[in-house]
């Protein structure tokens, strides 16, 4: 009989319990640190409860509707040939990973290192990354993206398996951007995604982080469960642009967490676009570990119907001479509801930290809600911080202006609400996919109410 890890939940009863029972057993690694890993997380898995609206932290973001669902994980990978998501890949990216229902699928992805002049570079499958590269992955994998007191990241780890793993070597320039996608196929199903990036001295790499659903003839607009979770470890003088799209189905649950490490005089920019599931939760912390570390956060929220999308990110300054700018925007239709929670803490000693957060939110009708909190927890002198959040509706006078030159009241109030997301969707560094991702949100502002 081959030997397996303790990945076997002690807790009976509740719907965590129900969740973890159906994952699979995972066989041990040869490594002890990885068993390790998995066997603390499982048990933080085990003694951590849901999140309720009683919790501060989620009380804006109800998921009881979450938690009457049956999920499972996937039984078997669904085969996809190359044609059925090549309307997914991004042109410009010569390096993809695809995950289908949280499951590697290689005949799909372009991994491998030293392609073109990019020596030294990493993209793969984390079963094949860690037996080349155990000792640079060991102090970042589950180092930086703590469990202790998230029962999501806890369960993310307890089954960490697949993985996408990204390592840019020292002094390298990736040219082109590497596609991380994860596609969803099977409904009532359960996936765990994971992504290390690792960017060392003075590298530079642009990441695509992009959460996709391909609906079977069987079913259409099914409820799944995407639990992601992403590190990002930039060493000094290291610049990592990361984009993230999530673009669910409008029944999906999808909760994820992003935790990014920040060495000196590195920089971190970071698009987020989140347009698709039924509740959906990012939560992003950003931490300055030395001094001169820099990062710009944009995030755009286009949603409408019943939806519910909560941002929280946390821009930790922990060292001088630091800088973050935040911009995020929400445009909010029908009976949705957003949420954004943005916090930058200045720690004691970060003097001459700079930081400015704006978050600025549209309501298209009577019932959308937004609830917004921005925050600043300051403990040191000689800083300059600014933050502020607007909550509106399009302005009479731009709309009658449009009009004044011929355009319909429709046609105007629809070209109004694009520009307002467009702002954010042109600050990504992809062509292709920017325009993709323009045509959506032009699509989805005309069919807004």
């Amino acid at each position: 009989m081959s030997e397996t890890t303790a990945l076997t939940p002690t807790i009976a009863g509740s719907y965590l319990a129900r969740l973890l029972a159906g994952q699979p057993q995972l066989a041990a690694s040869p490594l002890a640190w990885l068993n390790a890993l998995r066997s603390d997380a499982l048990e933080r898995a085990g003694a951590l409860t849901l999140p309720t609206t009683r919790d501060e932290e989620w009380r804006f973001t109800d998921i009881s509707l979450f938690t009457k669902m049956s999920f499972a994980p996937a039984q078997s990978a669904t085969h996809l040939d190359a044609a059925d998501v090549a309307h997914f890949f991004i042109e410009e990216a010569t390096r993809r990973l695809v995950f289908v229902d949280g499951i590697y699928a290689p005949q799909l992805s372009i991994a491998g290192t030293d392609i073109g002049t990019d020596s030294g570079v990493v993209v793969s499958n984390l079963s094949a990354a860690i037996a080349a590269h155990a000792s640079r992955i060991e102090p970042h994998l589950g180092r930086h993206a703590a469990f202790d007191n998230d029962t999501f990241v806890a369960q993310n780890t307890a089954f960490l398996h697949d993985a996408a793993v990204v390592l840019v070597p020292r002094d390298v320039a990736v040219e082109a951007p590497v596609h991380l996608l994860f596609i969803a196929t099977q409904k009532d199903v359960v996936s765990t995604p994971r992504c290390l990036v690792l960017a060392d001295a003075g590298s530079a790499v642009t990441v695509i982080e992009d959460y996709v659903v391909l609906y079977q003839p069987r079913w259409q607009e099914e409820p799944h469960f995407t639990n992601a979770v992403t590190e990002i470890a930039l060493a000094d003088n290291a610049h990592v642009n990361h984009v993230r799209v999530q673009r669910e189905g409008s029944q999906a649950f999808h909760i994820a967490n992003c935790a990014v490490s920040l060495g000196r005089a590195s920089n971190y920019s970071s698009v987020s676009v989140a347009l698709g599931a039924r509740i959906s939760r990012y939560n992003l912390k950003v931490v300055q570990e030395a001094e001169g570390a820099t990062c710009a956060l944009d995030g755009l929220t286009l949603i409408s119907g019943r939806q519910l999308a909560d941002t929280h990110t946390l821009i930790d300054h922990a060292q001088p001479d630091g800088s973050s700018h935040q911009l995020h925007k929400c445009i909010v239709g029908g009976s949705a509801h957003a949420v954004f929670n943005g916090k930058v803490m200045v720690r004691e000693g970060a003097r001459r930290t700079d930081a400015q957060q704006s978050n600025r939110n549209l309501l298209l009708t009577g019932k959308a809600h937004i609830d917004t909190k921005p925050q600043l927890e300051i403990f040191a002198s000689d800083v300059k911080c600014t933050h502020g959040a607007t909550v509106g509706q399009l302005d009479s006078e731009e709309v009658f202006y449009l009009q004044s030159r011929g355009l319909p009241e429709a046609a105007a109030r629809n070209l109004l609400t694009y520009a307002f997301g467009a702002e954010v969707i042109d600050r990504i560094p992809v062509a292709s996919l920017k325009r993709q991702l323009e045509q959506t949100v032009l699509e989805q502002t005309t069919s807004l109410p």
